[in-house]
């Protein structure tokens, strides 16, 4: 083994491995660089060969680094300033001169301005110290500077004002609530052809075959209830769309008017939806609940003038016998309004409602109450509405983007085309009542 490696060490580095000295006491950089550099080269050498390379390595970071603090201090010792350039005053920094202490071309001080007066006051100083509390005055008698003011009274004519335009896109027209859709049952149809069973059997609580159910006596034959009928209805899921054009510009650089666009088309499809439900023919359009056969109806007779309150009451009473509890009554907000407003003989309101609370649930004889312009006024429509129909739905709203349409392509125009398609079973009409309110007299 070579003497290098039999050196005891002369302390011992961060991670615990020991620093050897080269011969000769406290060797200079330069001499370990050469004697590491000679053994680097000796092909005998059987010490540690690692350490041998960490140690070379450590050599070079240090003459590295001495070379760069010698290169940094002649950089300094060669730094001077150019002429005329104050000098660093005792303490270290630059002297401030304070608001007008600045002399002039001539050497006297510049008068002090309103401005500079106040920032060197001593009333300001002490308001300071006092935590600034309470008030102050200053006394400006003295030589205080002038400015010139702009000639003339500044008026919003000087600098004209900018237009404020409220950001984002303001609908034009308010949107109503949807709420008919919601008092369905909802599915999804898997085709684009619509069949189902329509109960046509119109059991009424005492008439009928419906139900035949007695006690019976040992031995008796028991009685027979029924048939009940049914009829198998077929139909189509029907398109609902509209489209509107727009420019290529426009859409590329006008997101926000993108998206108002976007949701105005689906709410379109959904209002129309709600009037299908409704008044559809079954035919061409969706199958409406009011247009389905079969389902019952009340009107106060001839003379009977009820309150729109009580006729409400009494058509839920049908439904009721009809077997099929109702849960909600869709009207014309203008029929609901009446219903709000009737008072009786003393002006009290004979509906109590809350209104101070907008929002609130609107309920009527323990039913929800639903208000939409789609149904017209003068009608409502009561009835179990989970129990009676379903809404089918094969294609939710979609919303599609082309320029495939006439000479949109070379006039850089857009068509922005939102559709669905659904349709409604209505397969228990006997669970909906359709009523009549009396005419005002």
């Amino acid at each position: 083994m070579s003497n290098f490696a039999k050196i005891r060490p002369i302390g011992r580095r961060k991670d615990g491995r020991p620093i050897y000295p080269i011969r000769g006491g406290a060797p200079t950089l330069l001499e370990q660089r050469d004697e590491v550099a000679r053994l680097l080269a000796d092909e005998s050498y059987d010490g540690d060969i690692n350490e041998l390379l960490a140690r070379a390595d450590e050599i070079t970071a240090q003459i590295e680094q001495a070379n760069q603090r010698d290169a940094r201090r002649r950089a300094l010792q060669a730094a001077t300033l150019p002429a005329g350039d104050p000098q660093p005053q005792p303490g270290g920094g630059q002297r401030r001169e304070e608001p007008g202490m600045q002399p002039d071309d001539r050497g006297n001080p510049h008068p002090l301005s309103v401005a500079e007066a106040f920032v060197r006051s001593r009333a300001l100083e002490t308001f300071r110290a006092g935590g600034m509390r309470g008030k102050f005055g200053l006394d400006f008698s003295g030589p205080i500077e002038t400015r010139d003011a702009p000639a003339g009274t500044t008026t919003t004519q000087t600098y004209p004002l900018q237009n404020t335009r409220v950001p984002g896109v303001i609908p034009e027209n308010p949107d109503y609530p949807l709420m008919v859709a919601d008092l369905l049952d909802q599915q999804t149809s898997d085709g684009t052809t619509l069949e189902y069973l329509r109960d046509v059997s119109g059991p009424v609580a005492g008439t009928g075959t419906w139900n035949k159910a007695a006690v019976v006596a040992e031995g008796a034959v028991k009685p027979m209830s029924g048939p009940f009928e049914f009829e198998l209805v077929a139909t189509t899921l029907k398109t609902v769309a509209h489209w509107t054009p727009i420019t290529r510009q426009a859409a590329d650089d006008n997101g926000q008017l993108m998206g108002y666009i976007n949701g105005r088309l689906t709410y379109g499809l959904l209002y129309k939806r709600d009037r299908e439900i409704l008044t559809g023919n079954g035919t061409t359009q969706m199958q409406g609940i009011l247009t389905t056969p079969g389902i019952g109806t009340y009107q106060p007779g001839v003379g009977n003038t009820d309150a729109k309150l009580i006729t409400v009451r009494k058509a839920r009473t049908q439904a009721e016998l009809a077997l099929y509890p109702p849960d909600a009554v869709i009207m014309n907000p203008l029929d609901w309004q009446d219903i709000e407003l009737d008072t009786d003989a003393n002006g009290q309101f004979r509906v109590i409602t809350s209104v101070t609370e907008p929002g609130a649930a609107m309920r009527l004889w323990g039913l929800r109450v639903v208000t939409t312009v789609a149904m017209a006024a003068g009608t409502a429509l009561l009835g179990g509405f989970r129990a009676g129909a379903t809404l089918w739905t094969r294609q939710g709203v979609t919303i599609l983007m082309t320029d495939s349409h006439a000479d949109f392509f070379i006039a850089n125009t857009l068509v922005i085309l939102a559709e669905m398609r659904a349709n409604v079973a209505v397969h228990t009409p006997a669970a909906f009542v359709r009523v009549t309110f009396a005419a005002a007299t």
